[in-house]
């Protein structure tokens, strides 16, 4: 062990010295190096937190979950779009036949969506995004209050006119989020008390905008807004341990049931569970990584042939040195590894330099991108093990070299 780091310490040493020596060659061979590491681990850091910030939005829209909706989510590459549009919509009678028949069920919600403008006093905000809800609203998709509660029930019964504000919206209306408490906004001409203010919960491109939304219970939404005009969608919640397929295939036999569909009829509705999109996503960045590897690949390539030849004109010029240390005793693999370990040393060297500039990056993209990029602590792991590899193919053959070098033949050279 100890010898092993007296050479390491060797070859760092030599290694440095080469470069104080020759920097101009040395630097464009690290360059290579940290460019092709640049662009392979600023790629995977990208799309990694792309990827987790996606699958958080996913994940937001609710565990073991299904969207019943006349839309498919995926695109229904088998659906025809004018045949999705012309179904019925979802309606509150069919939530109600859902409960009552399902015994996979833990959680249901009737949701409805719509844009319109609210007004306090002489302030108006406009494309406002209005969701009317029931009570299992929040038990699918748990909120956090920064004032205020979520409605009650004899406010859903009685469909009072009080509403839950996104914490964006209150800001605007009211200054601060906290003042919009107990004051009164203004929705179609009808006066509206705000019992509410959601914590704010940054933008969301896939799940549902709670921090530029006013919601209210499903009932008075209902006396403002026409149903079949809301987008109206079914929420179902499996219960715990429940497979998610299971719970698909026990909706899409009631749904059946519901709408009264024969055996030859296709579905009118579609099914779109939670879990399958997020396998979808996950197995498009699957795709994503890969091609970002490989093009970062083609540039380590380049680094790496780089050390190599680096690596050559370094054995050329230390001949008579190695000969001498093989004359002195010195073993072929002791050689071998000390120029092994250079090289290890200048690719991990040039890898670094290629991390400072991801880092760079990383800060550059999480403010346009509105989520933080960051380097995974596996990302890391990697790319020292990358560079090492690297480093190992690239110093191989001229390693072998200086190893082979007849003593007498290296020293008169």
């Amino acid at each position: 062990m100890r010898k092993t780091l007296n050479i390491l310490a060797s070859s760092l040493r030599l290694t440095l010295q080469e470069l104080k020596n020759n920097k101009l060659r040395t630097s464009l061979s690290l360059t290579g190096i940290a460019f092709g590491i640049f662009c392979i681990i600023g790629v995977l850091a990208t799309v990694n937190s792309l990827e987790r910030n996606i699958q958080d939005e996913i994940a937001s829209l609710g565990s073991n979950t299904i969207y019943i909706d006349k839309w498919d989510y995926s695109g229904g590459p088998d659906i025809p779009f004018w045949k999705m549009r012309s179904r019925p919509i979802m309606k509150f009678e069919e939530a109600e036949m859902i409960r009552e028949r399902s015994d996979l069920t833990e959680s249901l919600a009737f949701f409805m969506s719509t844009s319109g403008s609210i007004s306090y006093k002489n302030d108006e905000l406009e494309g406002v995004n209005i969701y009317g809800v029931n009570p299992s609203q929040i038990e699918i998709q748990p909120m956090d209050f920064t004032a205020g509660r979520y409605f009650s029930a004899t406010e859903f019964n009685s469909a009072s006119s009080v509403a839950i504000i996104g914490y964006n919206n209150a800001e605007k209306l009211y200054g601060t989020a906290e003042r919009a408490l107990g004051k009164m906004v203004e929705v179609k001409g009808r006066k509206i008390s705000i019992v509410g203010v959601i914590a704010k919960a940054g933008k969301d491109g896939i799940g549902f905008n709670f921090d530029e939304c006013l919601m209210l219970p499903y009932k008075f939404c209902r006396q403002l807004y026409e149903e079949r005009n809301t987008n109206p969608v079914i929420i179902v919640k499996g219960k715990k341990d429940i497979p998610t397929d299971a719970l698909s295939d026990e909706l899409k036999g009631i749904m059946r049931q519901v709408r009264r569909l024969s055996p030859k009829q296709e579905d009118n509705f579609s099914l779109n569970s939670v879990e399958a999109f997020s396998k979808a996503v996950s197995g498009f960045f699957v795709i994503l990584n890969i091609v970002g590897s490989i093009i970062g690949g083609i540039s380590l390539v380049v680094g790496m042939f780089g050390i190599a030849n680096i690596m050559f004109v370094t054995v050329k010029e230390r001949t008579p040195v190695i000969g001498l240390k093989k004359a002195i005793g010195a073993k072929s693999s002791t050689v071998l590894f000390e120029f092994l370990a250079e090289a290890a040393l200048l690719c991990l060297m040039g890898g670094t330099v290629g991390i400072i500039f991801v880092w760079i990056l990383t800060m550059i993209l999480s403010g346009p991108l509105n989520f933080p990029v960051y380097i995974s602590l596996p990302l890391l792991v990697m790319t020292v093990i990358l560079c090492l590899i690297v480093g190992i193919l690239a110093g191989i053959i001229p390693a072998r070299r200086a190893a082979k070098m007849d003593p007498v033949v290296a020293i008169r050279s």
